[in-house]
């Protein structure tokens, strides 16, 4: 099943409360709910967002993955071509050094990710530093018209601003 991000904002807490109450009627997991909001804000029964969704973690260790899996390879390619007799074994060399770069890239890829903000969160700094609230609803790709009209419906307010595509199998 895929899954898109929607992204709202809203006002304050007290309409994010409201919002979140509706969706759990709605049968939208609290799980499925990521709340962020200024430093300081009360986020009591609030789902906050968790470092996954606050870090650049995903992006960083997808890239890491391609990058190090790419370095890996060509790394293998030289040792075949530089060692005599890695004819002989070419595929075991070139599988672990693939294997070994795309893991390594990842994990230090997503080591610094880790540490740096989502940048998909950036276009909405301003408005939370002004004490707005950062809504990402993880639904199913059926669901995304009926939980955006569930929410302008009750809170015009409340301001879409887009989807993600698809979200990450482990966000």
């Amino acid at each position: 099943m895929k899954i898109k991000r929607i992204y709202f904002m809203v006002p304050n807490a007290d309409v994010a409360r409201m919002i979140v109450n509706e969706l759990l009627l709605a049968r939208v997991d609290e799980h499925h709910m990521h709340i962020l909001a200024k430093e300081g804000t009360d986020m009591h029964e609030l789902p906050e967002a968790t470092l996954m969704q606050k870090s650049d973690f995903v992006p960083a260790v997808q890239r890491g993955l391609a990058l190090g899996g790419g370095i890996g390879t060509l790394a293998g390619l030289v040792a075949v071509a530089v060692a005599p007799g890695a004819a002989v074994i070419a595929g075991g060399v070139l599988l672990a050094s693939s294997l070994t770069g795309a893991g390594v890239g990842a994990w230090l890829s997503g080591m610094i990710g880790l540490s740096v903000d989502n940048t998909r969160h950036t276009q909405f700094e301003a408005a939370i530093e002004r004490g707005e609230i950062l809504m990402m609803i993880d639904v199913p790709i059926s669901r995304v018209e009926e939980i955006d009209e569930l929410v302008k419906s009750h809170h015009p307010e409340a301001a879409l601003e887009g989807t993600d595509p698809c979200i990450p199998a482990f966000p």
